[in-house]
């Protein structure tokens, strides 16, 4: 799911990544706004509500969108810094170190986080923690599938959807059909998870508030262990055929 780059990686391996990643995006991003009102998985809408604060001349609030747009962007600088420094040392593992750094992040905010953020700092806070968390996140997964799998945010995934449901009127030969339905496939269940991610967690948030980020979590944790056991598989494989 994560250790295969470039031509040895398949649909399938894009498919698992897609999937499980998005679901833990929409419950991440369901979290934050019922938690701290905002939205955590995207920085669209900052851009907008950053710019509507300038002109209102209220600074100090245009200052906080801004800095979501930042953490975010940390988060994705960091992600690809980390994986660059693990790959010239250990390729196979490289993803292991920023999907960890998500882990601790979500797990902290769901242990530290009040079950209602009662001060505006430290709903803020909760919420620069949690954009960066994402960045994390889909900067990995953008360069792992090599820009084929986005999973934080839909816009991008729509407009690519709607291009290629057109497109299946207009090519007709038997691969570019096959290749439009594949992409159009990995699309519609992105969504679809991301869409039940949110969902299962806006019930889930009824009951554990900001705790629901320990399913995020469990889910992130689960895709490390998988890996790691096909690899072990891979590498017992390997050693029983060179025997």
């Amino acid at each position: 799911m994560f250790r295969h780059k470039g031509k040895n990686r398949t649909f399938l391996h894009n498919l698992r990544l897609a999937t499980l990643l998005s679901f833990v995006a929409g419950l991440v991003n369901i979290t934050g706004v019922l938690a701290i009102k905002t939205l955590t998985t995207n920085v669209t809408g900052h851009f907008a509500f950053f710019a509507e604060e300038v002109m209102k001349h209220n600074y100090s609030t245009a200052l906080i969108f801004f800095m979501f747009i930042i953490f975010f962007l940390i988060g994705s600088f960091t992600s690809n810094f980390l994986t660059e420094l693990v790959h010239n040392k250990n390729p196979e593992l490289s993803h292991v170190i920023p999907i960890s750094l998500e882990i601790l992040v979500l797990f902290l905010i769901g242990f530290f986080g009040k079950q209602c953020s009662s001060t505006f700092l430290e709903g803020k806070t909760i919420a620069f923690a949690m954009l960066f968390a994402m960045g994390i996140q889909n900067s990995l997964v953008t360069k792992i599938s090599q820009s084929t799998v986005r999973t934080t945010h839909l816009t991008g995934l729509f407009t690519d959807l709607g291009i290629e449901l057109s497109q299946l009127f207009f090519y007709k030969k038997l691969e570019e059909i096959k290749r439009l339905k594949t992409n159009i496939f990995l699309r519609i269940s992105i969504i679809t998870f991301f869409f039940l991610g949110c969902l299962l967690g806006g019930f889930i948030y009824q009951e554990l508030k900001l705790q629901t980020l320990f399913v995020a979590v469990f889910f992130l944790l689960i895709a490390l262990l998988y890996d790691y056991i096909r690899l072990q598989f891979f590498v017992i494989k390997r050693k029983t055929l060179n025997h």
